[in-house]
């Protein structure tokens, strides 16, 4: 009689873990299944977002959106959300803000009886005419996905915690003599930014143009550069009219000409 009950106790244990196993591996394929549609249409809201395709934008977004920013604080609605765009990121043609998702930092939770929840983080840079692309700050998002009708939109996003981009230099400082350093000294001007100063503390380069001061390290003999940023300072003689220039240049294109005064 035990071992008849033992035989009956085991079929079940067995019974029980193969519709388990089949229950989780449903599971997992929809979950799969979930997830790719979620980041399909996120990165096509995304990328009409790049390309400021308002059209592009709204069929991937519910009429009573609700936009929270750490910076700006909350935009509700489909329409106020859309006009925000179209008079802000979107405004001038030879201007564009791209937003691009940290790789591998996306995150998908099933949200029951309403969609899903997309966190992670992602990156922006800017384009300037024609300038080099430029990498400009980083925050965390969240957004809250509905399905209804067989479609996905975004009903509350979040986007927080933005941070500049710390950069980090990869060049290497050389030492140079006091003779080298001492020829550069003195008081230049720019068209622009006005009277610029060139100073020298412990065996450095100091520039300052008004409230602006940034210490300066050798990279070769007249090239120097910021640690804090990139921007490369080149100073140039001309050996005919002996004429000492600045040439700055910031993510590799010249974007200023400073002229020694005296």
């Amino acid at each position: 009689m035990k071992f008849s009950r033992l035989l009956i106790l085991a079929s079940f244990i067995i019974t029980s873990g193969n519709v388990v196993t089949a229950q989780s591996s449903h599971g997992a394929k929809k979950s799969q299944i979930l997830s790719q549609e979620i980041i399909q249409s996120d990165s096509l809201f995304w990328e009409a977002y790049n390309s400021c395709d308002i059209i592009g934008m709204k069929i991937f977004l519910t009429d009573d959106l609700e936009f929270y920013h750490d910076k700006n604080g909350l935009t509700s609605t489909l329409d106020n959300f859309l006009e925000a765009i179209k008079k802000g990121i979107c405004t001038n043609e030879n201007w564009r803000l791209r937003r691009e998702v940290i790789q591998g930092s996306m995150e998908i939770f099933p949200l029951n009886n309403y969609g899903a929840i997309l966190t992670g983080e992602h990156i922006f840079y800017v384009n300037e005419d024609d300038k080099k692309e430029k990498l400009v700050g980083k925050a965390k998002f969240t957004h809250i996905w509905k399905h209804k009708d067989d479609t996905w939109k975004m009903s509350r996003v979040f986007s927080y915690d933005h941070q500049p981009i710390v950069y980090k230099t990869p060049k290497t400082e050389i030492k140079l003599p006091d003779e080298i350093l001492s020829k550069y000294l003195g008081n230049y001007k720019s068209s622009r930014i006005g009277n610029v100063t060139i100073s020298k503390e412990d065996n450095l380069l100091n520039l300052e143009a008004g409230e602006f001061k940034v210490t300066i390290y050798p990279e070769t003999e007249n090239l120097f550069f910021a640690k804090d940023r990139n921007l490369q300072f080149e100073f140039v003689i001309d050996e005919k009219t002996e004429l000492l220039k600045i040439l700055v240049h910031e993510n590799g294109e010249i974007i200023e000409e400073i002229m020694k005064v005296d």
